[in-house]
């Protein structure tokens, strides 16, 4: 697939910043959530630590920290994210345009657990458009960076990694879809970027294109 201008047979979306905006509203949750069992973690610093990554990740980094993470936080975790998606979660602006005219198969492959991408796709009205095509860190042994989770699902959609194209917003799904072999675009037109240069971060991860607009999607 020619990576200056893809003609992919799959497109393979992660799900929290580019199909919803929630990662503004995860990393508060983390960092409330950390906070009620004595744990301090900015919001900048939940950001900058686990953007993309799974819970998983969270455990072990305060693991290698010598800490444990205390019984019942990734509950509480679970708790305080779906309550606060459901009363506040937005699509991305123009992502429904796209989805809806896409001519080619697509699916989500997220670091997230199946609830909560069900809910997110519930909540903004994009489950419709996906069906059961969702997959996620609980179904493989190792979540993003690696690229396990973007191979089950090319595999599951019967598509060979180099005719895929994944749309993602973070370095660790960058990584994990260009270590799968696949074309990687990434999308900083999330909250969470304002502040933060995401082409130029994106860019480094390996991104082979950038853009900050759904509009953009169709003039890749």
């Amino acid at each position: 697939m020619d990576k200056g201008r893809p003609n992919p047979d799959l497109i393979i979306f992660d799900c929290d910043g580019v199909l919803v905006d929630s990662e503004l509203l995860s990393c508060r949750c983390l960092s409330e959530a950390l906070a009620e069992f004595g744990l301090l973690l900015s919001e900048e610093q939940a950001l900058e630590l686990f953007l993309g990554r799974s819970t998983t990740a969270i455990e072990q980094h305060y693991r290698d920290l010598s800490q444990v993470v205390p019984d019942g936080f990734l509950p509480r975790l679970k708790s305080r994210v779906l309550e606060t998606f459901a009363a506040s979660l937005e699509p991305i602006p123009g992502v429904e345009a796209v989805i809806s005219a896409l001519t080619v198969p697509f699916c989500v492959a997220s670091s997230s657990d199946l609830d909560r991408v069900s809910l997110a796709l519930d909540v903004t009205g994009l489950r419709g458009y996906f069906g059961d095509r969702i997959y996620t860190a609980q179904m493989v042994r190792h979540g993003k960076p690696a690229p396990d989770l973007f191979l089950h699902a090319a595999e599951s959609m019967r598509t060979p990694p180099t005719r895929t194209l994944v749309i993602e917003d973070s370095v660790s799904g960058v990584q994990a879809g260009k270590a799968a072999g696949m074309t990687v675009w990434g999308f900083v037109g999330g909250g969470h970027y304002r502040s933060r240069d995401g082409c130029a971060i994106l860019s480094a991860a390996g991104a082979d294109r950038v853009f900050a607009r759904m509009s953009d999607f169709w003039e890749m």
